[in-house]
């Protein structure tokens, strides 16, 4: 009997999810989706980390990242064969294996590129005569005696410098060799001699016996010295007068080092360790920053000292450069946490959303159980076991996805975040479903939202969401995302904040207009107007719960699209500030000019729109500062507005003279989106008329200047005399313009080129699109002391950066999430009201309703909603992003990490797309559901939908 009656009954599990397999399957793919987004971005965040580290050290200069221990000679007490055997690759070979070996983790040493030996630290001078003298100064050498030259080399001409025998302090022939860029600037030949003398000047013979070419010329080998593969031409410091002199290394055998034991160059041992980064990840520069003070001085020093000698000391640029790589993304860090608050509570709200559909659509079953005996324990254990079955592998195959697509990352952020997801689905399911049944409810009891008054609990909640808000949003604008001990998450929060508390005003307010709407609207012929406006107060789908997912989805995809605005804008900025224009074409130094049919060909390429010659002269001295005069006022400032191009007056005692065409320029500044020009204040008349072809202007020519805010308060209104290398005038501040496109933001006085003596333009700036191919030959037709800048290739450099670029991907992934998750709130709003939907259209069509007044009134009944998410989406992402920009600073994802980029703040603007797109989406959809609502229930039947004793 209890066999039989157990095959009787159904396991409860089983038989649920075969009676609603289409509801666990769309929960299963909503709660896969949100598993996959909570696990990726957190491991994005690491990867994108690791990554930006790796990159900062593999492209950081190999003098600064290169690990590197040296100590003295030993010393002059010491025996002599101690002497010369403490210089040979045998025990430089011990101790630089006992180095790597006691490389603190996580520090990992590049053994393919390690390098040690000796070397001279004090330059010796070389006075053979065959050796270049730029100046009638001889060069002054240093010699190396390293391994690994001839697996980091091959050799271009003669042969590897050996040792025929063994090499000691007395030895006084030695053989080497140089690099090509050596040989080719010091007129270095094979089999030539160099004489290195020792501390009792007898001379040593270093034969040359081959030239070498650098296999890896940028890798650590050979650049953690450069002049090891490269010369380099410097000033004599001792001498009175700017006397050039050529300075570079010899490379010495192998086993030569103890020859230079006897010199007086200082010789000194030395292990050079390039590190490793491929085992590094993001999370260990702390403890890279650790080891690193810990080797340069502290107990890791003791340790090196055990192992080279108590004279030995560790150096490396490299902890600087793993301090620079944590500031970027202690930058970058409070920015991201701002979509990552935002996207988790959309998901949550929607994942609420879900709950409370579900609940709704089984509240009918759920209370039949509760009235047959079902206690709220028993009924909540089988939601939860019906639940996991279903959430628990979902969860788990979002964080297997999110684990295959973002590689290499840590695994336990993910997996709780993925488990978070999972967990928050399986609690509140059971448990709000369960709660509505805790006390028997009437039958048919109707939620009108219009008639249901906030209870003192709901007030105090919300004015404690508000406190909270105006909080988070005043330290935000006060003191910026960043805080003291990593990201405040309060901070990050306010946009949430803000949209929660915008949903709860919404709802607050939402009946009342509809009151307002529906007086007029019952005084017209039909009934559809009066029935969806009255519907559409008293419809759950009009709950706080859809609209708070429906604000904070828009109010991220605005704040996500404005920062990838923002991040694109003020690339282009910058780019346009260094370029100043599409296109620049200027000589090696700012004297040399441009031929005039060099800018008459560059100006009939194809693709050029304009051309603007321009006349740059740097570091003009500007008269002494006029006490009490402003400078152009207001009405003679032209286009002054906004903060000018430098600060005070007293600062601007160099600026740059700017010769222009003024016709030309204004047509570049309108092409290029810079302040207004006002060309028509710099007309060459009068006193300002141009020159003949010859002629000298004498000193009391008073030219029309406009002039950055800076330079025209140090200068007044009054005439200035100047003097300058293109003649000496005097000016007369007519305007004053933020910024021109000739120079970067500084300080500038911008002047009619044809009132000049020298009207040559020294650089050319082009509009248009041209050929760089094209351009580039164009110009080296004319000669090579003229460079080409593209302002694409400028826009170029900003986005290398993998920490920039991976932190850019997750605000672009927070905007399609936001989007998405928008939509999705619709439609679970939407389908939770269907049935009361189809239930209506079956009665009304009973009495005469057609099938068009039945789509008309669902479309009416959803617009009120939708245009009310519409509308304060709108409004909340607008409001978050003008109250929360002057907080944020887009610098560090937008040019952090590029020399010469201008580092003025970057704000937030709001971005229009952004705004509107998902809030038209959001329109759309919500008539598009309501249009295939009506479309399907006028397919089926009344009677299927109004059955005997149907509740509904």
């Amino acid at each position: 009997m209890r066999h039989n009656d157990r095959a009787a009954s159904a396991p409860w599990i089983r038989t649920r999810l075969r009676t609603a397999p289409g509801a666990a399957t769309a929960l299963a793919v909503l709660v896969l989706v949100t598993a996959f987004l909570a696990a990726a971005f957190p491991r994005a965040v690491d990867a994108y980390e690791t990554k930006g580290l790796r990159h900062d050290i593999l492209t950081a200069d190999a003098g600064r990242s290169t690990l590197e221990v040296a100590r003295p000679q030993p010393g002059l007490e010491l025996p002599q064969a101690q002497r010369d055997a403490e210089a040979r690759s045998p025990e430089l070979a011990r101790i630089g294996s006992g180095l790597l070996k006691a490389l603190p983790a996580p520090l990992r040493a590049d053994t393919s590129s390690v390098a040690y030996g000796v070397r001279t630290s004090k330059p010796a001078v070389a006075n053979e005569p065959w050796l270049a003298r730029p100046e009638a100064v001889p060069p002054q050498l240093t010699y190396v005696a390293q391994t690994g030259l001839k697996e980091h080399a091959t050799l271009a001409s003669g042969a590897w410098p050996t040792t025929p025998q063994e090499v000691t302090s007395d030895s006084r022939e030695v053989q080497g060799a140089v690099t090509e860029e050596t040989a080719a600037e010091l007129k270095v030949k094979v089999g030539a001699t160099i004489t290195l003398l020792t501390a009792a000047q007898d001379p040593i013979t270093v034969t040359i016996t081959g030239i070498v070419a650098p296999r890896d010329p940028q890798g650590s080998y050979w650049s953690a010295d450069p002049l090891l593969r490269t010369p380099s031409l410097i000033v004599d410091p001792t001498s009175p007068f700017p006397v050039h002199y050529w300075t570079g290394t010899v490379l010495l055998a192998e086993d030569t080092g103890p020859a230079l034991l006897s010199t007086a160059a200082e010789p000194v041992l030395f292990w050079r360790i390039p590190p490793d980064p491929a085992g590094l990840t993001g999370p260990d520069d702390a403890r890279l920053t650790s080891v690193i003070a810990s080797l340069e001085s502290g107990p890791g020093l003791l340790k090196v000292r055990e192992i080279a000698g108590d004279t030995a000391v560790f150096a490396t640029g490299l902890g600087h450069i793993v301090e620079a790589n944590a500031r970027m993304r202690d930058a970058i860090s409070p920015v991201i946490a701002v979509a990552a608050l935002g996207i988790g509570s959309v998901a949550a709200v929607v994942l609420l959303m879900t709950g409370a559909l579900i609940a709704g659509r089984r509240k009918a079953e759920l209370a039949l159980m509760r009235s047959r005996g079902g206690s709220l324990r028993g009924i909540g254990g089988r939601l939860l076991a019906e639940t996991a079955v279903t959430v628990l592998p979902a969860s788990a195959l979002g964080l297997l996805l999110a684990t295959l697509a973002v590689g290499e990352a840590r695994w336990w952020p993910g997996a709780l975040a993925a488990a978070g997801v999972g967990l928050l689905v399986c609690v509140a399911l059971p448990l709000r479903t369960t709660l509505q049944h805790i006390r028997p409810t009437l039958h048919g009891a109707r939620e009108d939202m219009v008639s249901a008054r906030p209870s003192r609990r709901r007030t105090v909640a919300e004015l404690t969401l508000l406190v909270l808000a105006v909080g988070a949003v005043a330290a935000l604008r006060r003191r910026g995302t960043s805080a003291e001990g990593g990201t405040d998450l309060l901070v990050s929060a306010a946009p949430v904040l803000v949209a929660l508390i915008a949903a709860l005003v919404l709802v607050r307010l939402y009946p009342l207009p509809l009151r307002l709407a529906t007086r007029p609207v019952a005084r017209l012929r039909g009934a559809i107007g009066f029935l969806s406006l009255a519907r559409a107060g008293r419809s759950s789908a009009g709950g706080a719960l859809p609209l708070l997912a429906l604000l904070l989805a828009l109010a991220t995809a605005a704040f996500g699209g404005s920062v990838i605005a923002g991040i694109g804008d003020a690339r282009d900025d910058a780019a346009l500030a260094s370029v100043g224009a599409d296109a620049r074409i200027s000589g090696a130094s700012e004297r040399t000019t441009l031929p005039d049919e060099l800018v008459r060909t560059v100006r009939d390429l194809d693709g050029v729109r304009g051309a603007a010659p321009v006349r740059v002269e740097y570091s003009v001295n500007m008269p002494e500062s006029v006490a009490g005069d402003g400078g152009a006022d207001g009405d003679d400032a032209g286009t002054s507005t906004g903060t000018g191009s430098g600060g005070s007056a007293d600062d601007a005692k160099v600026a740059a003279l700017v010769g222009i065409d003024p016709a030309s320029y204004a047509e570049l500044a309108r092409a290029t989106g810079l302040p207004a020009f006002p060309a028509a204040r710099l007309k060459a008349t009068g006193s300002s008329a141009p020159l003949p072809e010859g002629a000298e202007a004498g000193p009391d020519r008073v030219l029309p200047a406009i002039a950055s805010p800076a330079v025209a308060a140090r200068l007044g209104k009054e005439p200035r005399a100047i003097e300058t290398l293109s003649g000496d005038f005097e000016v007369q501040i007519v305007g004053t313009v933020p910024r021109v496109a000739s120079v970067s933001p500084t300080d500038f006085l911008v002047v009619n080129s044809a009132a000049l003596e020298q009207k040559a333009p020294t650089t050319l700036l082009l509009t248009g699109a041209p050929d760089p191919g094209k351009l580039r030959a164009a110009v080296e037709g004319s000669g090579k002391e003229y460079a080409v800048q593209l302002r694409s290739e400028e826009r170029a450099r900003y986005v290398n950066t993998p920490m920039q670029a991976g932190a850019e991907r997750i605000y672009l992934a927070a905007v399609a999430a936001g989007a998405g998750y928008a939509l999705l709130a619709v439609l679970l709003s939407l389908l939770q009201t269907a049935p009361e939907r189809k239930t209506l259209l079956a009665r009304l069509r009973t009495m005469g309703l057609t099938t068009g007044q039945g789509r008309k009134l669902l479309a009416f009944e959803a617009t009120p909603q939708a245009l009310l998410a519409a509308g304060g989406g709108l409004f909340t992402g607008w409001a978050t992003i003008a109250l929360l920009s002057p907080g944020i600073d887009l610098v560090p994802l937008a040019l952090a990490g590029v020399a010469g980029s201008d580092t003025s703040p970057v704000l937030l603007r709001t971005d229009l797309w952004s705004l509107a797109l998902p809030a038209a989406g959001v329109v759309a959809l919500a008539a598009a559901v309501a249009g295939v609502q009506a479309w399907w229930a006028s397919r089926r039947g009344s009677i299927t939908e109004l059955r005997a004793g149907d509740s509904r």
